[in-house]
């Protein structure tokens, strides 16, 4: 079939499954000659709207993996906010280099239930937003070059599909392959270097003096939760995205909360091996 619209749809405190997203989108786009539309919900302010689509077009669309599931802050946007109306959709998501657990197979019901055809898959590993330690650099060039792959592999299968009546399709495909249970169980439970429970939910970035209240920090939180009056002041709920701590340009943020500190350095410990990349089509 010819798709008539491709949109990149992505929630990325840190920008790698945005970087994954688009290159999925652009290569796809690149061939069938049309132009990619750009959805970023990461900001409080880009989730105040219903986003909808129509038969014809294919939604890449990516979220980070937290606690082996979509982000549970994030979840109900993903739930109330698209609308797939006979769009096809590819449900993609970045992991920290430990595994993807069941996010992939939770987005991709997700999708399906608001109205996509999922027709393919995947799992990227990024470099993990705790330690630069377990998949430092990553999505590389080889990993790009793997994306770059599978997204042509996808705009051959969506060539395959016979157009009809149905949602532009002679036939709606079955939902793609994915790894993952269904129904999808509780999220993964971190745990510390004894192997006890590592419960940080109340950890909160903190702030150095070499902050030199440029405000970018407030500006990057997906929860709007720094103040924009006292930058060092946490108002609301932190997800641990690291979005401030990644983009203060003077190094000003860090956490050191002495659980979650011992949940990285327990990732450190047993998961530096590379992780692979997973495709599903």
């Amino acid at each position: 079939m010819k798709l008539k619209g491709i949109a990149a749809v992505f929630f990325s405190p840190t920008g790698n499954t945005r970087k994954a997203v688009v290159e999925i989108a652009d290569v796809i786009a690149h061939r069938e000659g049309i132009a990619v539309r750009e959805i970023d919900f990461t900001l409080p302010r880009a989730r105040e709207e219903v986003r909808k689509f129509e038969a014809g077009e294919l939604v890449i669309f990516g979220t980070p993996v937290y606690a082996g599931r979509i982000p549970n802050k994030i979840l109900p946007a993903v739930q109330t906010l698209f609308e797939g109306n006979g769009a096809l959709a590819v449900p993609v998501v970045t992991f920290g280099n430990r595994s993807f657990d069941n996010a992939l197979i939770e987005l991709r019901i997700e999708l399906e239930q608001h109205g996509f055809h999922t027709v393919a898959g995947a799992a990227f590993v990024a470099e993990h937003v705790f330690s630069n330690k377990l998949a430092a650099g990553r999505p590389d060039e080889k990993d790009l070059e793997l994306i770059r792959r599978f997204a042509g592999d996808v705009a051959e299968k969506i060539k395959g599909l016979e157009e009809g009546p149905l949602d532009g399709m002679a036939e709606i495909p079955a939902p793609a392959a994915v790894k993952g249970i269904e129904p999808v169980p509780a999220y993964y439970r971190p745990l510390q270097e004894d192997g006890s429970p590592a419960n940080f939910l109340k950890a909160k970035p903190k702030t150095s003096d070499s902050c030199n209240d440029c405000g970018i920090c407030a500006r990057v939180c997906p929860m709007g939760s720094i103040s924009p009056e006292d930058y060092r002041t946490v108002t609301g709920i932190c997800i641990k995205c690291q979005a401030c701590v990644k983009s203060c340009p003077v190094h000003a943020k860090f956490f050191d909360d002495p659980v979650m500190l011992s949940h990285t350095r327990m990732l450190e410990q047993h998961y530096e091996r590379p992780a692979e990349n997973k495709v599903f089509l």
